[in-house]
């Protein structure tokens, strides 16, 4: 009996590829050092000159931004249809988003908070590093998988 797997092929993305997937999704996740330990935080964003821009209220977020060198954002992202996952990093610095017209040509993204409440801070992340990967994913055991594992969708 042959105990040995063949390992899964990892394909590596192309910054045009991360770039694509970027502009496929409103949600992400920043990192970033705050206090001496790693914070994440969702956040909902648009691209705007190559850049990822998102709005915040005054607070750690916020401080965490400025302050944190570097940080991280990350998508990720399931193709039923293909049976595989995607995941997108870019790090790179923050940084607040002071000109109007800036803020204009964010807002005309049509980025709007999902949070209620002020949000009068834009930020700015310019990957220096943009990396993704996509794999294609085991086949769901439909007797022992959850059943809002999204690999089901496939099956059922």
């Amino acid at each position: 009996m042959n105990t040995e797997t063949t390992p899964a092929p990892n394909y590596e993305l192309t910054i045009d590829e991360c770039w694509g997937l970027l502009g496929t999704e409103v949600l992400g996740r920043i990192a970033m050092i705050v206090d001496g330990h790693p914070e994440v935080f969702p956040v909902n964003f648009v691209l705007e000159r190559r850049a990822i821009a998102f709005r915040t209220a005054g607070g750690t977020k916020l401080w965490g931004a400025m302050t944190a060198k570097p940080v991280a954002f990350e998508i990720d992202g399931y193709d039923a249809h293909e049976q595989t996952a995607w995941s997108v990093i870019a790090r790179g610095e923050a940084e607040l988003i002071e000109s109007q017209d800036d803020k204009n040509a964010v807002d005309a993204k049509l980025l709007e908070p999902w949070q209620a409440g002020d949000k009068d801070f834009y930020v700015r992340v310019a990957p220096r590093v943009l990396t993704g990967r996509r794999f294609k994913v085991n086949n769901p055991d439909l007797w022992k998988t959850r059943l809002t594992d999204p690999r089901r969708q496939s099956f059922e």
